[in-house]
């Protein structure tokens, strides 16, 4: 396993993965919200996608050893390990400039959509729009008439998911900015992630 590589809060990293190799992501505080996105190395147009994950899975919430799927109908990554409850949030865009205008905020506020775009850029790569993320933590409980709450994560600190690779693929992810709902406890934090073998 390499070294733990912190995302500082607020910001976002990206990773290569060669097929085979997995990557650990800790809720170093057990509080913070991940937004992670998945993209075929050899064809950026080709991404996880939770539309197609819940679909396949019949759930709104990935499963321990099963496979994360893409737009193409085929596995990226697959959860390997979960040592959190395994709530994790597939419904919910990446929060953007737009969200916060609309909250309130008048002046830039940090958010996970220039996050994964920003993170690419460090890899000299560009894609356009941005795909929904699968939002490790993120706690969006669904009541039977179909409402959504915004709740802060039931993570411990230091709980952990392992997502190995199906193909070679650039995971990028992005400490959620969000503090004007609970969904971090209200505080943005760093996490932690390494890649293993």
């Amino acid at each position: 396993m390499s070294d733990l590589i912190e995302v500082p809060p607020r910001s976002g990293k990206a990773v290569c993965l060669n097929e085979g190799q997995a990557i650990k992501i800790i809720n170093t505080h057990g509080h913070q919200v991940v937004d992670t996105w998945a993209f075929n190395a050899g064809d950026l147009d080709e991404f996880l996608s939770n539309e197609h994950s819940r679909q396949k899975l019949n759930s709104i919430f990935p499963r321990r050893g099963e496979p994360i799927y893409t737009n193409k109908r085929r596995p990226i990554l697959i959860l390997e390990e979960d040592t959190s409850p395994g709530i994790h949030d597939t419904l919910m865009a990446a929060c953007d400039i737009y969200r916060y205008q609309q909250l309130g905020c008048t002046e830039f506020h940090e958010n996970c959509d220039n996050n994964l775009h920003n993170a690419l850029k460090e890899l000299g790569l560009k894609i356009s729009g941005t795909p929904s993320p699968l939002n490790l933590w993120m706690n969006i409980p669904v009541t039977t008439s179909g409402e959504c709450g915004w709740e802060p994560p039931v993570a411990e600190p230091g709980d952990y998911v392992c997502l190995r690779s199906a193909m070679e693929c650039i995971v990028v992810m992005s400490a959620c900015p969000q503090d004007l709902v609970p969904i971090n406890a209200g505080n943005p934090v760093e996490v932690h992630f390494a890649i293993m073998d």
